[in-house]
This record gives C-alpha cells, structure tokens and sequence, in this order.
C-alpha cells in the first residue's frame, strides 16, 4: 500500500482545505520545500503536489516552488502534481523538468479529448482524478455537481490509457471522518487500473481497512490533514501497511 503525502499549495504555502474550500484554509508551513523533504526522510515513496492557485485561474500558478520540490526530492521519489493542467504544453513543462505523473480532473470531464490527447501523448504518466458526492463527478474546484457517474467515467477513461485514477470522496476529504471504502472499492473493481484512495483518512484504523482491499485494485491513498494534525503518525503508518501487506510484496 502506497502511502503518499500530500501537499496542497496555496501562495506559496504548504495548506490544507476542508472540502476543497479556498476560503477555509489551514496554513501548515511557510516553506513546503522542507515539508517535502521531512515526509521524505520519514519514508515517502511519492509525493502528491495540488497547485490550489492553478486550479482556480486553470494554469500554474505556483511552479517555482513546485521546480524546488522537484529539485529536492524529484530524483529519489516520484512526485505526481494536479491543479490547473488544461493543456498539452503545461503537461510537457511540468514533467521536462522532473514530474513524474501529472493529474488531470475537471479539464478530464469536461473535454475529454485533450485527456486523450494527453494519454497519446504522455503514455504511463497521466492520472485522472475523479472527484465524486453519492456516486457523481464534480468538477471546477468541487463547485459544480454532473450527471457523470463515477463507475461509468473511469471505465471510459481506462480505455483512453491513464495510469490510475485518484478518487476523492468530497464529502469526506479535510473533514477528517473515515476514507470511504465502499465507494473506493467499488469503482477499483469496475476498472483495471489501479485506484488511489483519497479523503477522510483519520487514523490507522483507516490504513488497516485500505489494506485489506489493496488486493482489489486500491493501490494507495493520498493523506492530507491526518498527517498534519498528527492523528495519523505517517512513519507509523507505512511500517503498518507494509507489515500487513508483507506476504503480497515477497
């Protein structure tokens, strides 16, 4: 199970959201390069980068720290970067200069050419990310709730060749009250890429549940304020999930 660190990134600050809302913002650090590096040295084996700013104006916003987190880490880890991708060049740009994989959301529901362009393009290094309430896809920054079934859009997507698919519960994501299994399970046996967990993962007991469905195509989980807040000791917390699934990695 891939435990991956999240670090959301708001005028340069390391931040984190509740339910996605840029006016409710928790500033957790002035330099998210050392952010980076501490979640590194405690044992990340990827890093998950959202451009807040990006997401809203739908380009860059805050590439340059960005670069000195690639620059810090991007040679040990992957690092896999979301917010604001709306075209082909800012795919190129980003992973020129050492991203691993890049996240298309909104701009994936909305013109679903460009993220097949992107697979074509780009192959093995484009997640979607898939950001649903009660079984629909929502898009522009969570504000805006389609008819897009959840279940349907990754299937569709799979066959354009993303890498995985990142699926939030918005309901749940900051708000610190238990990652939705069921609904994570659920699309992970609808496809066969790899899914990752995200949203409302509190403690350990969420880890020792993802684990026990890794098996079903759930291959890790983004961890946001659990990790920041310290109820979830992310060190602890891989040590866990690598124990427990030891006999599948042998």
């Amino acid at each position: 199970m891939l435990l991956i660190p999240a670090i959301d990134l708001k005028d340069g600050r390391c931040v984190r959201l509740r339910q996605g809302d840029l006016q409710d913002a928790t500033i957790f650090s002035e330099d998210p390069v050392t952010v980076a590096e501490q979640w590194y040295d405690q044992g990340a084996r990827r890093l998950h980068l959202v451009d807040l700013n990006g997401a809203v104006a739908g380009k860059p916003k805050n590439e340059d720290v960005i670069r000195a987190i690639v620059r810090a880490v991007g040679d040990d880890i992957p690092v896999q970067i979301g917010g604001g991708i709306r075209d082909l060049d800012t795919i190129e740009r980003y992973l020129d200069f050492g991203i691993e994989y890049v996240i298309i959301g909104t701009a994936a529901v909305k013109d679903p050419g460009f993220l097949q362009d992107a697979c074509s393009a780009f192959p093995g290094n484009i997640i979607v990310g898939l950001d649903a309430r009660d079984g629909k896809v929502a898009t522009d920054g969570w504000s805006k709730l389609t008819k897009h079934d959840v279940l349907d859009l990754g299937r569709k997507f799979e066959d354009y060749g993303v890498e995985s698919i990142i699926y939030t519960d918005i309901g749940r994501d900051g708000m610190l009250t238990g990652v939705n299994i069921e609904a994570t399970v659920r699309l992970a046996q609808h496809v066969r890429i790899p899914v990752i967990a995200s949203g409302g993962v509190t403690d350990l007991t969420d880890i020792e549940a993802l684990c026990e469905v890794e098996q079903e195509g759930v291959e890790g989980v983004i961890l946001g304020r659990s990790i920041y807040e310290g109820t979830l000791d992310f060190q602890a917390a891989q040590e866990m999930a690598d124990e427990l699934n030891g006999d599948e990695q042998e």
